[in-house]
């Protein structure tokens, strides 16, 4: 069954509310039955926000024959454990067969989970943690506004979900860049899991938008699909730069009396005794022995349809020679790479590339990039968590999100936020200046020693970490190429560039870089020393000490960590002892990498792995180095202590 409803209408005719009500009885249905017949699921607030699903998808503009239509509207289900409420919804609508979802429900590789996925069509967004959906939807609405293009944006919340302090940071954005083609839809039923919201956490859901700005349109009856109807049209039409919140008091369990109103039903599905009570009074029969042979057969995998973020053409433009013996910081690098990749992709007002920032214009560089290209320079505010949530969805609308701030705020406070885009196949570019302990000054709560540790434990991102400027720029230009997540980390210090022995710039013009492929920036016969990013150039004059002293050995620098040349590494083993140096913690950075590698390849060797250690003062970076053992001399002297074993 399907149904259009037209926006611009003042009222839904007889019809069109019959049509409702018969697709509202057949959803109900399937949301009991999927949940019950999968034992697990969230019945309750499906059923409260059945109405209004419903309505919403006969008034946007989709095509379930096309599910990748780029002129769709977007909706983003933030309480993503209403699926079975989304999921009867699409098959209502034509996106697949209801009786796939319902004998599949959250069975492994049916391809219908138990929180809302893209696996599933016509969903847009992996969702389950709550307070991120907002954000994403911000993203998304902001995306198409930048681009000029007419997309409209809905995004369905529960009522406990408000209780998060991301959901904040994201309507103060919406409200800021005017997102009229944004609308939220807050299923206010009053409960969650642990009861009442008022004894969970009291709040003022329709005051915590109001005070920002937006149109607040509050609805006594959110199950009155006219009424639902009327205040929908309106917001999808507005074009005065409000986002529009649609609260709406709903009934937990709406239509089943004996469920209605009640918390326990938020999680638990019915047994078979109450599912037959409830169809009853649904007036609809279930062969329930069909459905158990069903439950017992081979998934349907067919509907599976995986949705990663559009990754435009990127052009690199020029790159930058920083001449030997120019003394500059790599993020002073990155925003001029950053410019150059503006001047080579935004254009006619167009933008491809836009950059976020966090109150850090300055600090990570973005000036130029600002100055450039306005529309696409979007300041977030102290707002990281928002932030990062909506670099993913602005990737899914086809932009290159550079999403900049300091490291200890980049990776280790928006982990989640950075994990769920992992999830969503996004195509982030996180470029996180101030990390290590070459933040110096600012003390251990800013230097980040982390960020490889954590994001080893993603899927989807690629880790890259330049040793100097001329490295910094054509990293941070293949980055914008490259489909899928990225992280660029870097410190703060001004930093030397990385010649060859001949005094030339090792990271010329001709060289390019390349995905899991290290640069051997010096050969030698005795060991190899593997480090990356800040610690290269302490690691460069380790070298000459020791070649001093008549020890020749091999520097091997990983710009790429995720993923990590493996073949460089073993080759290092072949020609003898390995020290890792990094400005990273100790047991999971490079040094682990490397360890890792050489245990699985079953080659053993004299290794050492030096790093941080323990949290680091406040001080300048090369003191800071020195009491971790990662001074130049220090280094050298771990290799001749290797050598000596």
């Amino acid at each position: 069954m399907t149904l259009k409803l037209n926006v611009q209408a003042a009222d839904l005719n007889g019809e069109e509310l019959q049509t409702l009500a018969n697709m509202r009885r057949t959803c109900s249905r399937n949301i009991l039955l999927s949940t019950s017949l999968a034992s697990s699921g969230h019945p309750g607030g499906s059923l409260s926000a059945l109405d209004m699903l419903l309505v919403t998808y006969g008034c946007i503009h989709h095509d379930a024959s096309n599910p990748e239509l780029d002129e769709r509207d977007r909706v983003v289900v933030s309480m993503g454990h209403i699926s079975p409420g989304v999921y009867s919804t699409l098959a209502e609508y034509g996106y697949f067969e209801a009786d796939d979802f319902v004998a599949g429900f959250r069975r492994t590789g049916s391809g219908f989970p138990g929180h809302v996925e893209s696996i599933v069509p016509g969903v847009e967004w992996d969702t389950g943690n709550l307070g991120q959906g907002l954000s994403t939807a911000v993203g998304m609405a902001h995306g198409f506004k930048i681009q000029g293009k007419q997309n409209r944006v809905i995004t369905f919340m529960g009522d406990g979900e408000q209780q998060k302090g991301q959901i904040s940071e994201a309507i103060r954005y919406a409200h800021k860049y005017e997102l009229d083609n944004l609308i939220v839809v807050i299923d206010r039923n009053h409960l969650q899991i642990c009861g009442s919201t008022e004894d969970v956490m009291p709040q003022s859901v329709r005051a915590l938008y109001s005070i920002h700005n937006w149109d607040v349109k509050y609805l006594e009856d959110g199950h009155d699909c006219n009424a639902y109807f009327q205040a929908f049209s309106d917001a999808y039409q507005r074009t005065d730069g409000k986002p529009t919140v649609i609260v709406a008091r709903t009934v937990m369990g709406k239509g089943i009396s004996f469920m209605e109103n009640l918390a326990k039903y938020h999680g638990s599905p019915l047994n078979r005794e109450q599912l037959a009570m409830a169809m009853d009074e649904l007036g609809v029969e279930v062969d329930m022995a069909q459905w158990d042979v069903l439950r017992e057969q081979p998934v349907a995998t067919h509907t599976i349809c995986e949705r990663r973020s559009a990754a435009p053409e990127i052009s690199m433009g020029t790159p930058i020679l920083y001449e030997a013996g120019t003394m500059t910081d790599n993020r002073s690098g990155y925003g001029n790479a950053l410019l150059g990749l503006a001047e080579a992709n935004n254009v006619d007002g167009i933008p491809k590339i836009t950059g976020i920032s966090c109150d850090l214009e300055g600090s990570v560089k973005m000036g130029g990039f600002h100055k450039h290209s306005p529309n696409a320079y979007l300041e977030a505010g102290i707002q990281e968590h928002h932030a990062a949530t909506m670099a993913g969805g602005l990737s899914s609308v086809g932009l290159v999100p550079f999403f900049s701030t300091f490291g200890a705020f980049a990776v280790s406070e928006v982990y989640n936020q950075t994990r769920l885009n992992d999830f969503n196949h996004t195509n982030v570019k996180v470029v996180a200046t101030h990390v290590g302990l070459d933040v110096g000054e600012d003390g251990p709560t800013h230097q980040c020693i982390d960020y490889l540790s954590l994001l080893k434990n993603l899927y989807g991102f690629s880790v890259f970490m330049p040793a100097d400027p001329n490295q910094t720029d054509r990293m941070v230009r293949y980055a914008a190429t490259l489909p899928g997540n990225v992280f660029v980390g870097m410190g703060r210090s001004k930093t030397p560039v990385i010649c060859r022995e001949d005094g030339s710039p090792f990271f010329d013009t001709q060289y390019t870089f390349e995905a899991g492929k290290g640069d051997w920036l010096r050969r030698g016969e005795k060991a190899t020393i593997i480090t990356y990013g800040a610690l290269a150039p302490a690691v460069m004059e380790a070298w000459e000490l020791l070649k001093a002293e008549g020890v020749n050995v091999s520097v091997l620098n990983m710009g790429s960590l995720m993923p990590v040349d493996r073949e460089a590494i073993l080759e290092a083993a072949a020609m003898g002892a390995i020290v890792t140096a990094e400005d990273h913690h100790v047991d999971t950075g490079l040094g682990s990498i490397v360890a890792t590698t050489l245990a699985d390849a079953g080659v053993a060797v004299p290794l050492r792995r030096l790093g941080v250690a323990f949290y680091g003062g406040s001080g300048k970076p090369a003191d800071l180095y020195a009491r971790q053992g990662l001074d130049p001399q220090s280094i050298a002297n771990t290799v001749k202590e290797l050598l000596a074993c």
